[in-house]
């Protein structure tokens, strides 16, 4: 089998995925042997696996896995994929919390773990944890460490940053008070950093969110020069309301830590408007054009 440099889930079959691929593909005129469609069939100019189940969440997870088997292969260099309801992954008995979950649990080996990134342009947020109850939320010293390493290493391979300046988010309000409105930052954060700059990584002490996302999102809007290389939210809407209010279209979900980089567009299934041609690909066309440029 030839290699491509990404393939392309169509995601799933009740959702907008066919229409905003072929719409993306449509739009960027790539060439023919740069991308493997995975999934269903669309009228386009590239080859395509067909993957030929009628249940929903079954085909997804079969798309899915097709890709990972091809990546470990080395058939492809990357991975780009539209929109699956976790609901219907779990009605077919795939019980993960989505699809970074799922690439994460047939690709990763020797303790890697995936990491998840929001990438706008030069703004990026990467998540300490995902898709969590917040009730469930836990921070550790050694897995906070781990994680950032693995965005600092992205930031000086994938983006040639040689020092990269990481801005690292506090998980209480006003960094804690002093401890009055939690201790995460005193007895877990702040070590995590002590850490972090004796090994020469540059991250900043925890930061309060709210303050710190203005201050990124008046840079991004007005196209400043960013004060940061990257973000580290200590939970997921703590990160990606900021990033998704002001750059929903080009804020691509990008998946690190394994041997290959995923993307997606940050928008959903929309079944409401699946099947109307309505669906806006523009999300699509970066999470392309992204996995391209990082594979």
């Amino acid at each position: 089998m030839k290699k491509y440099k990404i393939a392309i889930t169509t995601g799933d079959k009740l959702g907008i995925g066919k229409e905003i691929t072929k719409k993306a593909l449509d739009k960027l005129s790539l060439n023919q042997d740069d991308v493997l469609i995975i999934g269903e069939k669309i009228d386009v100019n590239h080859d395509f696996l067909e993957i030929n189940e009628k249940e929903n969440g079954v085909f997804c997870y079969q798309s899915l896995k097709t890709a990972c088997d091809l990546a470990k292969k080395g058939i492809i260099k990357g991975l780009v994929t539209a929109p699956v309801s976790k609901l219907e992954l779990h009605k077919s008995g795939y019980y993960f919390n989505g699809q970074t979950e799922v690439i994460e649990n047939l690709l990763k080996h020797d303790n890697q773990k995936a990491q998840m990134i929001f990438i706008a342009d030069e703004l990026k947020v990467m998540l300490l944890t995902r898709h969590c109850a917040l009730k469930d939320i836990h921070l550790s010293i050694d897995e906070i460490i781990f994680q950032t390493k693995i965005l600092n290493n992205f930031l000086i391979k994938k983006y040639n940053i040689q020092s990269p300046k990481i801005a690292l988010c506090a998980l209480n309000p006003h960094c804690g008070e002093g401890g009055i409105l939690g201790r995460e930052e005193i007895e877990i954060l702040n070590p995590v950093v002590e850490i972090l700059n004796k090994e020469n990584i540059n991250i900043t002490y925890p930061k309060s969110a709210d303050s710190l996302f203005a201050k990124v999102a008046k840079e991004y809007l007005s196209k400043e020069k960013h004060s940061y290389d990257a973000i580290l939210a200590c939970y997921h809407d703590q990160g990606l309301c900021p990033i998704k209010a002001i750059a929903f279209d080009s804020a691509i979900n990008t998946t690190i830590g394994l041997d290959i980089i995923r993307t997606s567009p940050s928008s959903g299934t929309a079944y409401d408007i699946a099947g109307k041609n309505i669906a806006n690909p523009n999300s699509m066309v970066e999470a392309i054009k992204l996995a391209l440029k990082l594979a």
